[in-house]
This record gives C-alpha cells, sequence and structure tokens, in this order.
C-alpha cells in the first residue's frame, strides 16, 4: 500500500510513544514537604528529610488509580538537596535519617514504577540554592555530573525536565546573597542534551522551549484551542521564551515537531501543605479536557504528605478523575458503522472508525466530509478526533455537525486536531454525525473518529 507524503515537520518514535502516553504524572517530594514551603531556600538541615512510613508503591498504585501512565520525579529541586545518595554534594538523601542514612529515593521509586507497569522519568533543577558554586563554572560541572549519575543508574527514562526557575537568591554554601546567570549559556545545555540522548535514547527532553516537549505557558491545566505541534526553534530555551503566546498554540509554520506538555498539580501549591485540599474529580476531568483534548499531553502533580504517601483525599479524585474519563470514553458509537467521504486518496473512509491505530483515511483533497450513520438515534456524548500524524498535523479548521429530524446542525467548529481533539456535547441527539474539515496544509489523514454515546 502506499502511503501518503510527510506534510511539514514529523514527530520521531519518541515523540510517537508520548503522544499515547496522554495522561501522566509529576511527583514533587523533598524536604519543602517538611517545611511548608514550595521553594527552599538551600539552607534546610538534610535531618528534616524523614518520611515516617514512605511506600513508593503506593505512589505507583495512585497514579494508576488516576490512569497516569508514567511518574517523574523532582529528583532535586531548587533548595539542591538530592534524593539519591549522589558523590556531587553532600547535601543529599545520605545525611538524613531516612532508611538509616542508606536510602536512595531515586531507586525506590524507579524499581516501584518497574513493578508497576508505568514509566519513570526525572526532574533535576538546574538552579541549586545550596551548592556555593552556583553562578561560575565550577557548578555547571556538578550538575553535568548529577544528571550523568542519574542518566546511567536507574534504568530507561521516558523523560528528562529541565526547569525554567534559574537564579536569585539563596544559602550558596552560606554567602546568603542573589546570584544572576544567563540561562541560555550558563548551564551548557546543548553539551548536556548530547549527553542525554546518548545516555538515555528513548527520553524526551523538556523545558519551556524543548528541545522534545515544551511548555504550555500556564500552570492552570490547558493548552490552546489551537494547538500545533509544530514550532520554529528559534527563540526559546529552558527559563526564556522570546514571545510567550508561541508556548500554547505553537506555530502553523514550525519547522521541528514539539508538542506541549501541560504540567498542572492535584493540589494548589506542588508540595504537600497541610491546609490545602485536592482539586476533585470533576475539576481533573475538565483539565483532561483542556489538555489531552486539545492536543497536549497532560502531566498531574501528585504531592505525598509528610509520612511519604498519597493523601486519601487526593485518592478519592485520582479514581473519581478515572472513572469519569472511563465512563465517558467508554462507548464508541462510530465504531464499524457505515461511513461516506467525498473524497479519498489513501485508505479506506473505514478505516477512520474501526479503532485500529495503524490505519487512517486520507482525504483527496484540503477540503472533505467524513459522514457516520449510526443506523438509529443515538445519545452523544462527545467525539475524538486523531490525525495520523505520523504524516505530519495538517487540519486547520474543522466542524463537527449532527443530523437531527432530518436536519443538520453545526455542534463544534475548531482549529487544529493533532494528536486527539477530545469534544464534550452537552445533551445532544443524532442519527448521523459529519466532520468537515474545512481547511488544511494538505489533504487530511485521520486515523480515528470515535463518537462517544452517554
Amino acid at each position: 500500500m502506499t502511503h501518503p507524503n510527510p506534510h511539514g515537520a514529523i514527530p520521531t518514535p519518541n515523540h510517537l510513544v508520548w503522544h499515547r502516553r496522554e495522561r501522566y504524572g509529576f511527583v514533587h517530594f523533598t524536604q519543602n514537604t517538611f517545611t511548608d514551603k514550595e521553594w527552599g531556600f538551600g539552607d534546610e538541615d538534610p535531618a528534616g528529610f524523614n518520611p515516617t512510613a514512605l511506600d513508593c508503591g503506593q505512589w505507583v498504585e495512585a497514579a494508576k488509580a488516576g490512569g497516569l501512565t508514567a511518574l517523574i520525579l523532582t529528583a532535586k529541586h531548587h533548595d539542591g538537596f538530592c534524593l539519591w545518595p549522589t558523590a556531587t554534594t553532600p547535601h543529599n538523601i545520605s545525611r538524613s535519617p531516612f532508611r538509616g542514612g542508606k536510602g536512595d529515593l531515586v531507586r525506590e521509586l524507579a524499581e516501584a514504577c518497574r513493578a508497576g507497569g508505568i514509566d519513570f522519568g526525572l526532574y533535576c533543577s538546574p538552579w541549586d540554592r545550596n551548592h556555593a558554586e552556583y553562578g561560575r563554572s565550577g557548578y555547571v560541572e556538578t550538575y553535568h555530573a548529577q544528571w550523568k549519575e542519574l542518566l546511567t543508574n536507574y534504568g530507561p527514562l521516558c523523560e528528562l525536565w529541565f526547569d525554567g526557575a534559574n537564579g536569585g537568591d539563596g544559602y550558596y554554601g552560606g554567602a546568603r546573597e542573589k546570584r544572576s546567570i544567563d540561562a541560555q549559556v550558563y548551564y551548557h545545555f546543548e553539551e548536556l542534551w548530547a549527553e542525554c540522548r546518548r545516555l538515555q535514547p528513548g527520553a524526551l527532553l523538556f523545558s519551556d522551549g524543548g528541545p522534545g516537549l515544551r511548555w504550555c505557558g500556564n500552570e492552570s491545566g490547558f493548552s490552546g484551542f489551537t494547538s500545533w505541534c509544530k514550532v520554529n526553534p528559534a527563540g526559546a530555551f529552558p527559563g526564556k521564551v522570546d514571545d510567550h503566546s508561541r508556548l500554547p498554540l505553537g506555530e502553523a509554520d514550525g519547522t521541528v515537531w514539539r508538542p506541549v506538555e501541560v504540567d498542572v498539580s492535584i493540589r494548589p501549591g506542588w508540595f504537600f501543605h497541610p491546609h490545602e485540599r485536592p482539586r476533585t474529580g470533576e475539576e481533573l476531568f475538565n483539565i483532561w479536557l483542556s489538555s489531552v483534548g486539545q492536543n497536549a499531553g497532560m502531566l498531574l502533580n501528585l504531592a505525598p504528605d509528610r509520612r511519604g504517601l498519597i493523601p486519601s483525599e487526593d485518592l478519592v479524585s485520582l479514581n473519581r478523575f478515572k472513572h469519569l474519563v472511563d465512563a465517558f470514553t467508554a462507548v464508541d458509537l462510530a465504531r464499524g458503522k457505515p461511513v461516506e467521504a467525498t473524497s479519498t486518496a489513501f485508505g479506506s473512509p473505514a478505516h477512520a472508525v474501526d479503532g485500529n491505530p495503524e490505519t487512517y483515511w486520507a482525504a483527496g483533497e484540503t477540503s472533505a466530509v467524513l459522514t457516520i450513520d449510526f443506523g438509529t438515534e443515538e445519545r452523544l456524548a462527545g467525539i475524538r478526533l486523531e490525525e495520523a500524524i505520523q504524516f505530519g498535523q495538517r487540519v486547520e479548521a474543522f466542524s463537527v455537525e449532527m443530523r437531527m429530524w432530518n436536519t443538520w446542525t453545526e455542534v463544534f467548529r475548531g482549529t487544529t486536531i493533532g494528536a486527539q481533539r477530545i469534544v464534550k456535547f452537552n445533551q445532544a441527539r443524532g442519527r448521523q454525525v459529519r466532520v468537515k474539515i474545512l481547511g488544511a496544509q494538505a489533504p487530511a489523514v485521520l486515523r480515528g473518529v470515535r463518537v462517544y454515546g452517554g
């Protein structure tokens, strides 16, 4: 079988794996959990890190209860305290009472993720408010060495996270002063990223501007209504993007594939604070619609408490969240139903509704219509559209119509689709649905159209 020619930037094999991951988890846990801070100053005593009942297996089960497919651990936050027994600094877990000074939290979570069948990733903050050499060349060597330990000692990693917070007030070995750096050049990121790719070829690299994944530009849980996986790479690096509006939207003429990740916490803060309460399952479901549903990945932060466990009220929210997603997506009314297209260049219109991610329908023109007939009037809860992104992201405008009482009614009009676009309907009923591709950079290639019953 011949295939469409790729259009513009296309995803790497690692990107295709990431797109299938859809929703996954962050874990923020360090000295801040015990000091009730969000950003530690760097002068915290390692003796303060002493969770009484830590169980990484419970973290993994909590993640799975929410349908999360991976966990990314903050192995070192801005306070510089390392959750593994590093040789690069004394400010690490081996100086704490945890596990009698023999603990390695990075290893415990890596092993728990493997045992639980989910992927594992790591965050290591560039900023270090503890290290005496921060702001000087000596710290850069330390930072690279920390990453090398993480890249080589804990098995395969799915994602490596580079925070954009850089420089400011800190302890800095007792100097207690403000230090500023030029984030674009100070950390020698290009050298570090080359080492990351060499040692962890299956991992994607995240920062504000990539190079593998880009930030959504907010921590509230949504990506752009228009969301291109493509961007132009100039002017974007960890800690700075020259045009902030580029982050959620991407760029229609982008030359590299750099999809958007939405990072959001289940609680108001990133770390556990006793006075805060988690978002409800309903709130998480709405975030899923506005992130995964708008062509992004959803990175949901979990915050273990001072025992080292995910709190029970957070578990309630996670379970409810998964239930709502599962219930919404349970019935695909379009699967195997009769379908017609106004034009076809490759594949078959039936491939759009066969549930097989390896098949697709490719239109013959940049404007096209796909019509699905359910055979009887059905209650319609929503729709999921997917482009076959291995051939590039193409669709610029589309609409969804329903046939009710022999009349076609438009129920949604959107712009981009990308890996997935998920739309929730409000008390809709219809016998037929048609998807209109109103505009595209090249003829649309859809691998999936699912119409959810409800």
